[in-house]
């Protein structure tokens, strides 16, 4: 469904933010991207879903070369972003209607959708916002703000969920039913980058991890990468320090979250 070959990105200051990035999902696959922060997260999201374009390689989408002369071709561009959901990690940056009935139905409105305002009302009561229809986005609180953000994108049915960070402002009830409606499409296919290694295993068994300088450290089982210690070392998801164990000094790498 998406794939990226040897994938380069950079800064408009010339600073690489990604570098030889390559690999590939299947409808239906569940990926986990991993990394400290400034790694490149964002930014590999951002190319999935044609927000930016590489300076070197290719992101294609069902076969086709994420290009700037392809997302000018109207057709093809409405098509590809009703396929293709992004929700980002601060929700302002994706937020802009006047009332909440108004920002859920965007989406639906502009990709042809009918029932816009039935499907707006049905989102915005699975997500808990159905008090709010006629409130300013602005007005609203940062996990309120996360779950309209959810609502913006999944009222439009995506064949591919690209989630930054999505349970940052969400509390554990709205973290619990975003795992289960995500458990729920089988057909769905998602790529969700997140620092939380203990939430990870619930979104994905398959993880992407980046390195600082933003390359690819490994792609492949996540139980694998977490059980390597210097893996998750290189990639800044493990701190070392030191203990003392009668009277010997010893120093040990620790994940940053309880797998237990």
């Amino acid at each position: 469904m998406i794939a990226f070959e040897q994938v380069e990105y950079r800064y408009d200051d010339g600073e690489p933010a990604l570098a030889g990035i390559d690999f590939w999902l299947a409808p239906g696959e569940r990926v986990v991207v991993l990394g400290a922060n400034g790694c490149g997260k964002s930014t590999l999201l951002k190319l999935a879903g044609g927000l930016l374009l590489p300076g070197k390689g290719q992101v294609r989408f069902e076969g086709q070369a994420l290009t700037a002369r392809r997302l000018r071709e109207r057709a093809w561009c409405r098509d590809f972003r009703r396929a293709v959901g992004m929700v980002f990690q601060h929700p302002e940056a994706m937020l802009f209607n006047a009332t909440v009935l108004e920002e859920i139905a965007y989406g639906p409105q502009h990709l042809g959708m009918p029932d816009a305002g039935d499907r707006a009302r049905e989102w915005a009561a699975r997500m808990g916002l159905e008090k709010h229809l006629e409130r300013a986005p602005w007005q609203l609180s940062g996990g309120e703000k996360q779950r309209l953000a959810l609502a913006c994108v999944l009222v439009c049915r995506p064949k591919l969920l690209l989630l930054d960070e999505p349970t940052a402002s969400l509390d554990p009830r709205a973290t619990g039913w975003l795992i289960d409606y995500l458990l729920d499409q089988p057909d769905l296919t998602t790529l969700i980058s997140t620092q939380n290694l203990a939430l990870a295993a619930e979104l994905g068994n398959r993880a992407l991890i980046l390195g600082e300088d933003g390359r690819q450290l490994h792609d492949g089982p996540l139980d694998e990468a977490v059980a390597d210690t210097d893996l998750m070392w290189r990639a800044n998801l493990a701190h070392r320090h030191r203990h003392r164990h009668d009277g010997i000094e010893h120093r040990h790498a620790h994940l940053h979250a309880d797998w237990g």
